[in-house]
């Protein structure tokens, strides 16, 4: 048995208050999030491809400088475009065989933005800048060979949750909702730069959406107010059968009618008009900011897959508590913390502590044996999160 301690906790929703934030999509700090794990991810099939196995990297550092853009009904110009800086350390070279890390960075970047942004035009709008280097070789000394056991590249500690309480889900599924393909396609007038903040007070909640409309598609203050009012409503509706309490829905209230000022892009994003971003600063790796819960403030994006406890053991918390959640209907929510430290094998941490809350007439002793069976079985098996994140299957911002 590993060092791990069980203990009863309590719910959130037993709170009289609770916020929770998510930044959407467009969101410049979910955009470089975003590239710079595409560019993880890429690196990691490349590196197989070319060597057998995946080497040690870390592009982590990104970061978004907005630009100046004029925007007015109808239309609008970029003055001075994003930049976008991709940063971080790689392997470039094996036994005297090169892979072009920054060419891949390039081209990965270039996609991701094209596949996401439909209104960003990746030539014009933004400017990017591989700074991707050679990694420091006490990390590289411990990066793992075929079938070995990862040894943790850091002392740092990853915790998750699970399931998210009816607060949380709003604010999540309300943001995945207005940037769905489906809605854009209704309404290709809403940006990708949406931003969700929840607030719960007793049983009644307020939710804060900032989105950014794009300006082509709004001919003049009459139809943007109409439009807000379409998606605010749209809201409402999407969110009706999700909530037991109430909700108010509040979408871009700094907007200033009587002197013209609203929030409309050229492109959808922020980020064209001096809104900057920083891998790490947005969504924890269950795309949420949850301050009343247990968090981590380790950025997990473009961290390697491997050995990177800041990514493997947020991304295993979450997946361990979703896991106990699904098998066992006696308990109710589950926060696992787990803390690494530099040099131990990944699958045996320093310490772990699983908090549980559970139905009515269970104790701690009882589900203790089934909760210890989850904790081992994942640490047995702790390879498959790296096959997750890698192939898409774990949430990551």
């Amino acid at each position: 048995m590993r060092n791990v301690h069980y203990r009863l906790g309590h719910s959130i929703t037993e709170n009289y208050f609770e916020l929770v934030e998510r930044k959407g999509l467009g969101h410049p700090d979910s955009i470089i999030d975003g590239v710079m794990e595409e560019i993880s991810k890429e690196l990691c099939k490349r590196y197989i491809e070319e060597f057998g196995t995946i080497l040690h990297h870390n592009v982590d550092k990104g970061l978004i400088v907005g630009g100046e853009a004029h925007v007015k009904f109808g239309g609008g110009e970029i003055i001075k475009p994003a930049e976008m800086m991709l940063a971080g350390r790689a392997v470039y070279s094996v036994e005297g065989r090169d892979i072009n890390v920054e060419g891949i960075a390039m081209e990965t970047a270039r996609r991701y933005l094209e596949e996401n942004f439909r209104h960003l035009d990746v030539d014009a709008d933004v400017i990017l800048t591989p700074k991707i280097r050679m990694g420091s070789e006490d990390l590289l000394r411990i990066f793992p060979g075929k079938g070995e056991v990862p040894l943790a590249n850091d002392t740092s500690f990853g915790t998750g949750f699970a399931p998210y309480t009816p607060l949380e889900s709003i604010v999540l599924e309300t943001e995945e909702y207005l940037n769905s393909k489906r809605y854009k396609e209704r309404n290709v007038f809403l940006g990708e730069d949406i931003k969700v903040m929840g607030f719960r007070e007793g049983e009644s909640a307020k939710v804060t959406i900032a989105a950014a409309f794009v300006s082509k598609h709004i001919a003049d203050m009459g139809e943007y107010i109409d439009r807000k009012e379409r998606v605010a409503e749209d809201v409402r509706k999407f969110i009706s059968n999700m909530y037991d309490g109430d909700v108010e829905i509040f979408i871009n209230t700094g907007d200033d009618y009587k002197n013209g000022l609203v929030y409309i892009t050229k492109t959808g994003l922020s980020m064209e008009a001096g809104d900057d971003g920083e891998v790490g600063r947005g969504n924890r790796c269950n795309g949420l900011i949850t301050p009343y819960r247990k968090m981590s403030i380790e950025a997990t994006a473009g961290k390697n897959p491997v050995n990177h406890i800041g990514k493997i053991y947020n991304v295993l918390a979450n997946e361990l508590t979703k896991d106990i959640i699904t098998q066992y209907d006696f308990v109710e929510s589950a926060t696992f913390s787990i803390v690494s430290q530099i040099g131990r094998p990944i699958n045996e941490p320093k310490a772990a502590d699983l908090e549980v809350v559970l139905a009515k007439g269970y104790t701690i002793e009882e589900a203790k044996p089934k909760l210890a069976y989850v904790v081992e079985a994942w640490m047995e098996n702790i390879s498959e999160i790296t096959n997750r994140i890698l192939y898409g299957r774990a949430r990551i911002f």
